[in-house]
């Protein structure tokens, strides 16, 4: 599908499909009895295919798997890479803090487990993209440490021509609900260092299972919504527990003076017709003044 706009802005450079959390289980085991994150993963990709976009990437940003059982990776890659493959788009699998190291490298990558960060950098045609692992192997909060800041480090020394984006699990943003506040990043200010002056535009995140934004050190962050179970943010900030709703994931387009994240909510709903293809093919032999005309304009009272 080519891209289209009638308006200032030309198209997204880039387009990143963001998702996050999925907590799948070996042998399709419901999630905590209840929640089936097989099908909240499976449902997910199939609202992916029906945006009809070709995305640079597809990004998980961890908590892959619940329990780090190897064969929950297996039946991960069995619902994403197919997908991915008639995309053709890579997948950038970012660790979370239920994901255990060795596991994901043999589940995923087919290679020899280890407790080293799994890192990684995609060139996705001028944006970097930077996969960091804030996971802390028996703990379930976040760090980045020495190494891996460094690391981080080198490769921002060189700025990207269409810049950098990262991505990681724990977000480095405040939230409202205090269980989570035990379970954050730890020492932020040392990755705030790393990346003042860098050509860092964005951060992309999962953990909290509810969508939220923000700002660190200037840079926009991003937090995607799970695909298993979402938080209940009706309730207290005290009382917030998990619900078989709201699930989401992001779409996240690259523009040459911004990047937006716009929320795609993982259901099937009645959905009117008014705009087709066949609408804006209409739109596209009219003038820019014919199309405010024909569209802009209120009818007289």
């Amino acid at each position: 599908m080519q891209p289209v706009t009638f308006g200032q802005h030309a198209p997204a450079l880039r387009t990143i499909v963001h998702l996050s959390d999925t907590h799948l289980l070996a042998g399709d085991v419901p999630l905590g009895g209840r929640y089936d994150s097989t099908a909240g993963a499976a449902a997910a990709l199939a609202a992916v295919e029906r945006t009809g976009i070709r995305p640079d990437a597809i990004v998980i940003t961890g908590d892959l798997t619940d329990l780090g059982e190897p064969a929950a990776y297996r039946r991960l890659r069995e619902l994403v890479e197919p997908v991915a493959a008639r995309l053709g788009a890579p997948v950038v699998w970012v660790a979370g803090n239920h994901d255990e190291r060795p596991a994901m490298r043999e589940g995923l990558f087919d290679i020899v487990g280890t407790e080293e960060p799994i890192t990684g950098v995609w060139d996705l045609g001028g944006l970097r993209l930077v996969a960091l692992d804030s996971t802390v192997p028996g703990w379930h909060h976040g760090e980045l440490g020495p190494d891996q800041l460094d690391w981080l480090r080198g490769i921002l020394a060189q700025p990207a021509p269409l810049g950098t984006i990262l991505a990681l699990h724990h977000p480095p943003l405040p939230t409202h609900i205090p269980f989570f506040d035990i379970l954050e990043l730890q020492r932020q200010h040392e990755l705030a260092d790393v990346i003042a002056d860098t050509d860092v535009r964005g951060i992309l995140a999962g953990h909290l299972h509810y969508s939220t934004s923000g700002t660190f050190a200037g840079v926009p962050v991003n937090v995607a919504s799970a695909t298993c179970y979402t938080m209940n943010l009706q309730r207290p900030a005290t009382a917030v527990n998990g619900m078989d709703a709201g699930q989401s994931f992001h779409l996240v387009h690259v523009y040459p003076d911004t990047i937006t994240h716009a929320v795609v909510p993982v259901v099937e709903a009645e959905t009117a017709e008014h705009f087709t293809p066949e609408w804006t093919a209409r739109m596209a032999e009219l003038t820019a003044q014919e199309r405010l005309e024909a569209f802009s304009r209120k009818p007289s009272r």
